[in-house]
């Protein structure tokens, strides 16, 4: 008994309720996602954690308009269930702007009434031209629809041009582009000339070490990285390697995106070697950077939470909007990019932009060599859920156990525990983990178990195990050798 007092001679019955061989199967692992950004307003302490459960209410703690509620809203697309966390950093740096974002360069006669088709950081704008509408005219009205609200930027009218500034200071303003009739079908009204320019002279980020306070020990499953400077991505990088690591185990995957060209993206991912990172490479795409890791961090907690063993190859990232056909990169450039430490997307039907494969940011080992041991950000999904479900049926079936040796004659009912019967259970736990697919070949993982007594500390026992993950079915070849 745990409970009832040895020395207890007042009669007649006592019973205690036990629950520890309550839990069967293998725990599971609760996604949690984290985003920090820059705020505009709304109630929030910047520093300050908060678990955000719909869009609303992003909007009241970190404004309407901000970096980090259009994160939080991009997310929610993908997955409105998984907890969700923001925090707001401290901007620093130069405001990103443009002060011929949008010029209307010529009015000809006559001037026909229509729509004029914009789109700013991924957000639609269109502006109706009535007959008789001067350029100044255009401009005004355009830039009071933005002031508006619903932007990331703020707009001033000047003659027929349109200053775009970022509501937000930083780098990721670089991102915001302006775009003209995105759509196909769209076209300007006759008798207007309309140029577009993007958002430019945005510098410096938030530190990131603020949002690494904010996380404390709570873990995070998949963290949101919307600045890629080195000294962030540093910084990030440590935090995920001592939660990695076998003290906290409580490994989580940061998810970020670039925003250039094939050659700008490639030397980007070949400047890091990070297996808990993966960093999607978006094109010149209508939208920022920050909005493609929000929706790409979420889906990944959804699908890798269900199963993290599942490559997720054609899963759609919703809300993201693919650049122009014309200028999307062909397969042997994404073939590249994928050595080069880039995940990739491709464009279905619809043009729903899809993960085409979820790679990690490492390729070298320490020596420098080639390695593809984490190639894929499922290795380590698995690698974790393993491990949280090894570590919690441990604590559940033995939590104040007493530790003999094998072939001990000990009472039945004895709270000890032996280095065989941990074998028996890790045994136990991999044919749990092989009924759900994430691990193979039990007969060589048995063979290979070793589970014994520390020679030193009589207290500990050591296992080394070498379970063999399920791998991802990505590719088939297959020569079809024909006779007539």
């Amino acid at each position: 008994m745990s409970q009832i007092p040895a020395n207890l001679r007042v009669p007649l019955v006592y019973i205690e309720i036990d629950n520890t061989g309550a839990s069967q199967g293998l725990a599971e692992l609760q996604q949690r996602i984290f985003i920090p950004g820059l705020a505009t307003g709304g109630c929030a302490a910047i520093g300050e954690p908060y678990r955000v459960t719909s869009d609303e209410q992003a909007m009241e703690l970190w404004g309407a308009d901000s970096m980090l509620t259009a994160m939080v809203k991009m997310a929610r697309k993908a997955d409105p269930f998984t907890e969700m966390w923001g925090v707001a950093l401290t901007p620093g740096g130069s405001t990103a702007e443009q002060p011929l974002a949008i010029a209307i360069d010529d009015l000809t006669d006559p001037i026909e009434s229509g729509m004029l088709h914009l789109m700013i950081g991924g957000e639609p704008l269109d502006y109706l031209v009535e007959v008789g509408d001067e350029d100044r005219d255009i401009a005004a009205g355009i830039a009071a629809q933005i002031n508006a609200g619903g932007y990331p930027v703020t707009a001033e009218a000047t003659d027929g041009d349109v200053k775009l500034t970022c509501r937000w200071a930083g780098e990721t303003g670089d991102d915001i582009d302006v775009l003209l009739n995105y759509y196909p079908g769209q076209q300007t009204p006759a008798g207007v000339v309309i140029s577009v320019k993007c958002l430019e002279g945005g510098s410096g980020n938030p530190d990131i070490s603020e949002a690494i306070a904010a996380m404390g020990d709570l873990w995070f499953t998949a963290i949101v990285m919307p600045f890629t400077d080195t000294a962030n991505m540093n910084a990030l990088r440590d935090e995920l390697l001592e939660r990695w690591g076998p003290v906290k185990m409580i490994e989580g995957i940061a998810y970020c995106a670039y925003r250039g060209t094939m050659a700008e993206a490639a030397t980007f991912g070949n400047a890091r070697n990070d297996f808990l990172y993966t960093s999607m490479a978006t094109n010149i795409s209508p939208q920022p950077a920050y909005l493609w890791a929000a929706s790409y961090a979420a889906t990944g907690a959804r699908e890798l939470g269900v199963d993290p063993a599942r490559p997720l190859q054609f899963v759609t990232l919703p809300g993201i909007l693919p650049v122009n056909t014309s200028a999307r990169w062909e397969l042997n450039e994404r073939n590249l990019l994928l050595y080069d430490g880039m995940a990739t997307h491709t464009v279905g039907g619809g043009d729903v932009v899809q993960i085409e494969r979820e790679i990690s940011m490492y390729q070298t080992n320490a020596t420098g060599a080639p390695d593809d041991s984490y190639l894929d950000i499922t290795t380590p999904a698995t690698l974790g859920f393993v491990r949280h479900a090894t570590k919690v049926r441990i604590q559940r079936d033995y939590p104040r156990h007493k530790l003999a040796d094998d072939g001990t004659k000990f009472a039945p009912g004895q709270p000890v525990v032996t280095p065989e019967i941990i074998r028996d259970t890790l045994l136990d736990v991999f044919k749990q983990l092989e009924a759900r697919a994430l691990v193979e070949n039990f007969d060589q993982y048995k063979t290979d178990l070793i589970v014994e007594r520390d020679d030193s500390d009589r207290n500990a026992v050591n296992v080394i195990s070498h379970p063999d993950l399920v791998n991802q079915f990505r590719k088939l070849a297959m020569a079809i050798q024909f006779k007539l």
